[in-house]
């Protein structure tokens, strides 16, 4: 089995900071790992009270990842945030991150699932449209570079631009949302067959390469399950939090859970937990049926400490919306789904915001 980011990241967690009680991952000094084949990069940032705590360091991660199983190169560089040989000079800049280039945007949330088919990229694209709705200047990134459907979802029918300066230009999509999706630049028959090293850089780009301007709320949509994107963008840019997206069912709510303590271990906020397909009304008769279960969402936010933002129906028109382009909450938006949407991103924002 291939090494992986998240294998590393584990073993940087049971490394304890100098001078501190507590890891490496959660002093907040990992600031890039990089898995290619068996070699491994990884790139720290440590406080260095003494000259030779950031060799020591150095030598303690390297040994520690050389352990792993297909780990035959181990290279660590080890940024020492204050000076150690001479107190006179000026303390060394830590590396700088991807949230440099994004200066412009007030909030990154991310949307996230433990298993796929829960219906996390409708929410997150409908998500973002209801907070356009309330008065928000919101953008949209795609973050699943393999299995990319915003750029359908969202009706957008451009192609992002270049600018002399060599930033991409973020598509417009009906309800003024900005998209930026993997699934603008691919054919959509042509699978993507990447590696750590250019998924990282892919994510890279479309985070600081891309002309977001100013904005209140960037949703990004992340891939299902516990994977390199989630890890690479929760280590590279500063998360608002993330919304945890399940159904009603026992075997999501295992797979959510799951994620919610992968959030936790990166020390991402968990803003809260979505429920979506929670239950299918009869239009003929008024039925409500609950195919799913029934408020499994709720009771595991209760049981983990996390905020329920709320549920959404289960509506064949949010399907509809979103094959052909017209999520509901501009579609439909006075229709059960839309208003749940509408609501979900009420609770959102005074979640983060700190309102009510």
């Amino acid at each position: 089995m291939a090494l992986t980011q998240q294998q590393v990241l584990e073993t940087l967690h049971d490394i304890q900071a100098p001078g501190a009680r507590v890891s490496l991952v959660e002093a907040g000094a990992v600031r890039n790992i990089e898995v290619d084949g068996g070699t491994v990069r990884v790139e720290l940032a440590v406080q260095a009270p003494q000259p030779s705590t950031a060799g020591e360091v150095r030598a303690t991660v390297e040994a520690a990842i050389a352990r792993l199983e297909g780990a035959e190169t181990v290279e660590v560089k080890v940024h020492p945030l204050l000076a150690t040989m001479d107190t006179r000079q000026p303390a060394p800049e830590p590396p700088p991150t991807w949230a440099d280039k994004i200066p412009g945007v007030r909030h990154v949330i991310a949307v996230a699932s433990g298993k796929g088919g829960v219906g996390k990229s409708t929410v997150s694209a409908n998500l973002a449209l209801a907070l356009a709705t309330l008065g928000h200047e919101v953008g949209l990134l795609d973050g699943d570079i393999y299995g990319p459907s915003q750029q359908l979802m969202m009706g957008t029918t451009d192609n992002p631009m270049g600018d002399p300066e060599g930033k991409i230009h973020p598509v417009a999509a009906p309800g003024g949302v900005k998209v930026m999706s993997f699934g603008f630049l691919v054919d959509p028959d042509q699978p993507v067959i990447w590696r750590g090293p250019m998924l990282q850089k892919a994510l890279e780009q479309f985070v600081g390469d891309v002309a977001w301007g100013d904005l209140d709320y960037l949703v990004v949509d992340l891939p299902p399950g516990t994977g390199d994107v989630a890890l690479t963008l929760c280590q590279n840019v500063p998360m608002a939090g993330v919304v945890i997206v399940t159904t009603p069912q026992d075997v999501a709510l295992i797979d959510a859970r799951k994620g919610l303590y992968m959030f936790r271990k990166l020390q991402v906020p968990v803003l809260g937990i979505i429920e979506n397909m929670s239950g299918f009304q009869c239009p003929e008769c008024g039925h409500q049926e609950h195919i799913f279960g029934s408020g499994g969402g709720q009771r595991t936010a209760e049981e983990l400490g996390v905020p329920f933002l709320g549920s959404v129906p289960l509506d064949p028109a949010i399907v509809v919306g979103g094959d052909s382009g017209r999520p509901v909450v501009i579609d439909r938006p006075d229709s059960p789904a839309g208003r749940a949407f509408t609501e979900l991103a009420r609770a959102l924002v005074a979640n983060i915001e700190g309102e009510g």
